[in-house]
């Protein structure tokens, strides 16, 4: 999908209610940002707009195949067009990465994970938006979660691994079926309690907050033990017995 799709979905009755419990269940998670350098990536601006006021620099990237938009309405641009395998931030830069509508569309996910993982701070905090595939959300076209990969915990689990992030916590989150039926809409939040309590496995999306892993590798230095070490000496030779002569 690309950006003039996914604002006309969140311009629509389905959109704003997807907004609206995403919101819900990150907002809390994401904890306080006054001081924090925040980075979206996808197509995150939805929830970033709620903390863009919070942060201390609030940046959105968006995946070149996908296009730009302006960001936010009002004042100075923050968004811009980028290579998801090559962002033009250096390294050790971001506190916060908020992926949403990016890794399942993404052509390699590892490699998407590698470059975040460079520009973000020691102990800096990612947290994965992404298309459950045991859900009903990855089964249908209308959502931008049905499109591209789905995920499980498992294969989640496996690239943040690879990718040297330990994750923190795991939710999940869009419990109503993906329909533009509005008493479905309405009643949104109450489903969404219910489902946590019974069905949470077979929900929209999984999100999965992780931290940035630092390990201190060895030099490789050999250290040298003392040997001794001793100089050849000859022996003489045993005396020979012959028998009496």
């Amino acid at each position: 999908m690309d950006v003039v799709e996914l604002r006309e979905f969140y311009a629509s009755p389905l959109g704003n209610a997807t907004r609206r419990l995403l919101s819900a269940k990150l907002k809390p998670r994401l904890g306080s940002l006054s001081d924090a350098c925040v980075m979206g990536m996808g197509f995150a601006t939805p929830y970033l707009d709620d903390l863009a006021s919070e942060t201390k620099r609030t940046i959105a990237f968006m995946m070149a195949r996908q296009g730009v938009i302006h960001w936010p309405r009002e004042g100075a641009v923050q968004s811009a067009l980028v290579d998801e395998f090559d962002l033009p931030l250096l390294e050790s830069t971001v506190d916060l990465a908020l992926v949403v509508h990016g890794l399942e569309l993404t052509d390699s996910p590892i490699e998407m994970l590698q470059e975040a993982w460079r520009v973000m701070a020691p102990q800096g905090r990612l947290v994965l938006v992404v298309p459950n595939r045991r859900g009903l959300w990855a089964a249908f076209d209308s959502s931008p979660f049905g499109y591209g990969q789905p995920f499980s915990r498992t294969q989640l689990s496996g690239l943040l691994k690879e990718a040297q992030f330990s994750a923190v916590s795991w939710s999940h989150a869009l419990q109503m079926p993906p329909t533009k039926r509005s008493f479905v809409h309405s009643g949104a939040s109450a489903i969404e309690r219910v489902g946590d309590l019974i069905t949470s496995r077979f929900s929209g999306v999984i999100i999965v907050e992780a931290v940035k892993q630092v390990y201190a590798f060895s030099s490789g230095k050999r250290v040298r033990r003392l040997m001794p070490r001793f100089k050849p000496a000859l022996l003489p030779a045993p005396a020979r017995f012959d028998g009496g002569q």
